[in-house]
């Protein structure tokens, strides 16, 4: 039976294909019971004798049923033969699969930190590497911030695996620079300038996880004090491109207001095969603009694009980063809490107000300071179990290039949660 917590940190596979240990019924045990010691019997398997009786509960088939427990006799019937794949994962003890009688636990899993098959039974091991609970993968310590290799954007968010070419485990499948409408990038200085690995954004950022966070912007994603800074208040890199599907996406803040053709663009395009107990996943991201406050509401606009493929269920089309009132992430969005005027808060721009609860402190150092940002927040999206998905992260001016937006991103985890929907909201810092 599993326990799962809702988000599971992205952790590596070590590959052993050693003889994991039969699942067997243990003396005793009480799986979802309310009272007692009961036995089992799994699929008219006897168990032991004695004990008090727990719940009765069908489990695809196992019946786990009131006393008769107590020596711990009884095997489950799905375990029968270590070259069989009992639970129909891909996967049997010969080839590595630990517990051959749950589908969620194989070498093709990421580990469920905090699971436990039940309270008496010590934490499992999802991914069978032989070791449970390990901490969170992390790769990202010795990145540069010019990178030019795109898997590097993968393993700056903590998605270290990359999967066998030509095979079926999870992983980055692969990795491109593109525009934000997903054309082929056009390879220039300055569009590379766009895209970087950063050990933090100012003094007051620092990565949610890991050692290093992904940036991409409209203009340099560069700290001030990183090799190729440019101010984000005057570059302009020259090209323009297509608008990513689902756009031109008004904010419904703005009625009536149009954005225009997008502007020196740069993203990032990640193609990745799902674990096969992950059924969502998540990111933290942090979104700064130049905009904030003379050009709220205009069609000088600049957006940060999370575009996921294949679109999930009831949306027109796959951008999943969006505010509580359907704003796409721009200047216009309710998250800009990040901020501060003379005299305020609260603040007035563009005839609007802001209240910036979260004062200035992360503008610091990055830039942006007088402008404004969001503070992190995290996207989180369903996926289904062994599928391929894609995501793209880009950033790109409307109407002009000559004012620039960044956003940075980090903290990428897989949920074993089921129900995951589509959303993003606030997160608290990490606890110092």
């Amino acid at each position: 039976m599993r326990s799962l917590v809702k988000w599971i940190g992205l952790v590596g596979l070590a590959g052993s294909t050693a003889l994991g240990a039969a699942c067997t019924a243990t003396s005793g045990r009480n799986v979802f019971g309310d009272g007692g010691s009961g036995g089992e019997e799994w699929n008219g398997g006897m168990g032991g004798q004695g004990g008090t009786a727990g719940s009765n509960t069908d489990v695809g088939g196992s019946f786990v049923g009131p006393g008769g427990g107590g020596n711990g006799a009884g095997q489950p019937v799905c375990d029968t033969d270590i070259n069989a794949d009992d639970d129909g994962d891909g996967f049997s003890e010969a080839t590595g699969d630990c517990n051959d009688c749950d589908a969620n636990v194989s070498p093709n899993s990421v580990e469920v930190v905090g699971d436990v098959m039940n309270p008496a039974y010590k934490p499992a091991d999802e991914n069978c590497n032989m070791v449970a609970d390990e901490p969170v993968e992390t790769c990202d310590g010795a990145l540069a911030v010019d990178s030019m290799d795109p898997f590097d954007a993968a393993r700056a968010v903590e998605l270290c695996k990359v999967a066998t070419p030509g095979g079926t485990d999870w992983g980055v499948v692969s990795a491109q620079w593109v525009m934000a409408d997903g054309s082929p990038a056009n390879g220039s200085t300055n569009y590379h300038l766009g895209h970087g690995i950063l050990s933090g954004f100012g003094p007051n950022v620092t990565p949610r996880a890991g050692s290093k966070i992904f940036g991409v912007s409209s203009g340099a994603a560069r700290q001030p004090s990183d090799p190729g800074y440019q101010s984000p208040g005057g570059f302009t890199k020259g090209y323009s491109s297509g608008h990513p599907q689902g756009f031109p996406k008004e904010s419904p803040a703005c009625p009536g207001k149009l954005t225009g053709t997008p502007f020196d663009a740069t993203a990032v395009e990640l193609e990745i095969r799902v674990p096969q107990n992950a059924k969502g996943f998540s990111f933290d991201f942090n979104f700064y603009t130049y905009e904030w406050p003379v050009f709220i509401c205009s069609q000088y606009n600049d957006f940060f694009v999370a575009i996921l493929s294949p679109i999930p269920d009831g949306q027109t089309d796959g951008q999943i980063s969006f505010d509580m009132q359907g704003n796409p992430i721009s200047v216009n969005n309710a998250f800009m809490n990040v901020c501060g005027c003379a005299g305020g808060p609260p603040c007035t721009a563009g005839g609007k107000t802001f209240d910036c609860p979260l004062g200035t402190a992360e503008l610091d150092g990055t830039g942006f300071e007088g402008h404004a940002a969001t503070s992190w927040l995290k996207t989180q999206a369903p996926v289904t179990p062994g599928s391929t998905i894609r995501i793209r992260w880009g950033a790109y001016d409307s109407g002009d290039g000559s004012l620039d937006s960044t956003a940075v991103i980090d903290n990428w985890q897989w949920s074993a949660e089921a129900g995951t929907t589509v959303g993003t909201t606030p997160v608290p810092p990490i606890p110092k």
